[in-house]
């Protein structure tokens, strides 16, 4: 049987205590530019935790226009937990549809919400709409005046995330906005533990009596 997605509203959300992605598992982003780094320089908490396959997609997706210099853009989907009072979001999975691009603008087509839709149902788990990702090829990763405008439209609450990504540069980092401005979010790249084919502390050898 065939059961469509949840999506939550925000202003219904009740985040759940669960502890993050440990850090045995979790990595900065190799792609994140040096004025980014100083907010890496400590071990502290993240804000967003980005699940290895999403980040592939978000990724490939940027690349795949490179040659044509156009734009791209998707939602972020994924949950929101606190962690003894820390809020903080998973991105679990990415979801697009066909585009209107140009080198500095990009938005959804309006004929692709079907196919959008028929993504939105492929997502097997609770889910919010915890961000949006969009690129800036050979521009660098920054919120544009437009993106400001579309964060404070549509990506208002606290744990929303605008993932910017230069797959030019090779550049990718974070933004929220706190109290109406822009700020810089630190995410980690984090996997399951089987996704490491060199991890296999789980397995463990059975002594025969």
């Amino acid at each position: 049987m065939n059961r469509r997605p949840i999506i939550l509203g925000g202003k219904d959300l009740e985040p759940e205590e669960v502890p993050p992605p440990v850090t045995e598992r979790t990595l900065p982003h190799k792609w994140l530019p040096k004025e980014a780094l100083p907010l890496y320089s400590d071990k502290g908490e993240a804000d967003m935790y980005l699940f290895k396959t999403a980040e592939e997609k978000v990724r490939n997706h940027a690349l795949s226009k490179v040659d044509e210099g156009l734009e791209v853009m998707g939602f972020l989907l994924g949950e929101v937990f606190t962690d003894h009072g820390h809020e903080y979001t998973v991105v679990r999975d990415v979801a697009t549809t066909d585009l209107e691009a140009t080198s500095v603008s990009v938005k959804f087509d309006p004929e692709g919400f079907e196919a959008l839709f028929a993504t939105l149902e492929c997502a097997r788990f609770r889910y919010v709409l915890v961000g949006w990702y969009h690129s800036h090829p050979g521009h660098g990763c920054f919120l544009s005046s437009t993106d400001i405008a579309t964060q404070k439209g549509m990506f208002d609450r606290p744990y929303h995330t605008a993932l910017v990504v230069d797959p030019v540069r090779k550049h990718i980092d974070a933004f929220c906005l706190s109290k109406g401005e822009v700020k810089r979010r630190k995410f980690l790249v984090y996997w399951d533990e089987f996704q490491n084919p060199y991890h296999g502390e789980s397995v463990r050898v059975r002594k025969l009596l």
